[in-house]
């Protein structure tokens, strides 16, 4: 999707850093596959800023308003930086979902196995998506990921 203006450069790696926090988010899904494959904890060093930033009471809530209300709703702020930060926060509120879905299939007795398929389909679909919207905004073209950017481009746009 290139139908707005090109991205330059540092427009490309400031809209990288949002995304750093849906991979946050998807890290404590990766739990299973962490004790299968321990070199797939290299996946954790990017996280570490925000897991700091994230030991604050509240910080999540109000890294959220400040991203929606001083990046996602600020004309100033070029389009390109703007679209894949809303994606990044959609994502994270996909998350979110999820894991009100593994709490409860880990509150209910003998659905050990799925919640470990179901943990490890986020946690690979989170890496995968993460990984593809950062080469993307990289490369200054828009990440299309199917629902999400749809309403990103409702939201922002």
């Amino acid at each position: 999707m290139s139908w707005r203006a090109t991205a330059t450069v540092p427009d490309r790696l400031f809209s990288v850093l949002p995304y750093l926090l849906p991979l946050f988010y998807g890290v404590q899904f990766g739990g299973f596959l962490f004790e299968m494959f321990p070199v797939l904890t290299v996946i954790l060093i990017p996280v570490i800023p925000v897991a700091l930033l994230y030991s604050i009471p509240f910080a999540g809530f109000a890294v959220f308003m400040v991203l929606y209300l001083l990046v996602v709703r600020n004309d100033a702020i070029a389009y390109f930086i703007r679209f894949n930060t809303m994606q990044a926060l959609l994502l994270g509120i996909v998350l979110f979902l999820c894991q009100l879905v593994q709490t409860v299939l880990g509150n209910i007795a003998g659905l050990e196995l799925m919640l470990k398929v179901f943990s490890n389909f986020v946690f690979i679909g989170v890496v995968g998506v993460v990984v593809y919207a950062v080469v993307q905004s990289l490369r200054g073209i828009y990440a299309e990921i199917p629902t999400i950017s749809e309403a990103v481009k409702s939201q922002v746009g």
